[in-house]
């Protein structure tokens, strides 16, 4: 089984064999933070005190097993609210108490890497991995399933951070990424130049701040002069700046590790135009891309409960003190 509580979805899922989903159950809060523009801390733990019970519980019933049928408990323990992990963490190590199972702790960015491994079976390393999951932009090459090594992550903020931020500033809503794509659609993607931040020359780093800077601003200038802010057309502007940069950074670093496949991960993954864009500048490499479906995309305990499933292969269990651990690294 696995628990995901990280942010603001509580989520429980049985996966057999790391490949079969028997049931992946998410309760998502977002009606719930929508008035705040953002998730608050405190709400979100609240409610997934409310409700890790009952979705635990839903699971196993539509997976159609009994507790004593589960080999393990894998757990999101980091990165995320701290507040929020503890929920899970804690259910988890009751539960594989009780059943007298392994526990096992899983890297919140590692669960979104393997939703892929969930979505295409038979998908092997070696492979370059493009991770973009709310505050976390990175680049990782997977030699196999036990060696990671990050080839670039985000200096400030992430690809994730600046499309809610920009959401919020567009007064689109909450959340930002799906309003922003939306949107999007309806303007001009090159109507404002906005800045790429490609920083120094070959670095696989990724640094959104200053893009976001400037949106802001030309949204501020726009108003003060008595312009109309074109929302369509600044969205559309501001995806294709962020996206360029994915895009062309992700085939840089698959070249440099001289693999075929990319694969995408995260919530932003779930972005259309990032899905075509990564898949035709790949196409036009030589490689290829895969990614998960949407639902595989944002926080769920599929995800959670197939990287277990390799940690489980490798004996990697946790002890009872296992903690969450709110900047836990992704290597």
């Amino acid at each position: 089984m696995g628990i995901e509580t990280s942010c603001d979805e509580t989520s429980a899922a049985v996966v057999a064999n790391g490949k079969i989903v028997k049931s992946n159950v998410i309760f998502s809060q977002i009606d719930t933070h929508q008035r705040f523009g953002g998730v608050v801390p405190e709400i979100a733990s609240r409610k997934h005190v409310e409700k890790i019970t009952l979705v635990v519980e839903q699971a196993m019933a539509e997976a159609k097993i009994n507790f004593r049928d589960l080999q393990a408990i894998a757990v999101t323990h980091g990165p995320g609210l701290a507040g929020a992990l503890l929920v899970g963490v804690s259910v988890a190590k009751a539960m594989a108490y009780a059943l007298k199972i392994p526990l096992l702790g899983v890297n919140h960015l590692v669960g979104h890497i393997y939703a892929n491994f969930l979505a295409h079976p038979d998908l092997k390393p070696p492979l370059v991995c493009l991770v973009v999951s709310g505050g976390h932009t990175s680049l990782l090459y997977l030699e196999d399933h036990q060696t990671r090594r990050v080839l670039g992550s985000t200096r400030d903020d992430a690809a994730g951070e600046a499309f809610d931020k920009i959401a919020r500033t567009l007064k689109l809503g909450y959340p930002g990424g799906p309003q922003i794509e939306k949107i999007a659609l309806e303007g001009d993607a090159s109507a404002i130049p906005f800045p790429r931040a490609w920083l120094e020359e070959g670095s696989l780093d990724f640094s959104f701040s200053g893009l976001k800077s400037a949106v802001i601003n030309f949204v501020h200038n726009a108003k003060e002069r008595g312009e109309p802010v074109h929302k369509a057309s600044i969205a559309a502007s501001f995806q294709a700046a962020v996206i360029d940069v994915l895009v062309e950074k992700t085939i840089l670093a698959a070249r440099r590790a001289s693999v075929e496949t990319v694969i995408l991960a995260g919530g932003v993954a779930a972005n259309n135009h990032l899905r075509t864009r990564m898949t035709g500048r790949a196409t036009e490499s030589g490689m290829r891309v895969l990614y998960p479906p949407p639902v595989l995309c944002t926080d769920n305990a599929a995800m959670i409960a197939c990287a277990g499933h390799f940690q489980y292969l490798r004996r990697e269990f946790a002890g009872l003190d296992l903690n969450a651990v709110p900047d836990l690294a992704l290597v």
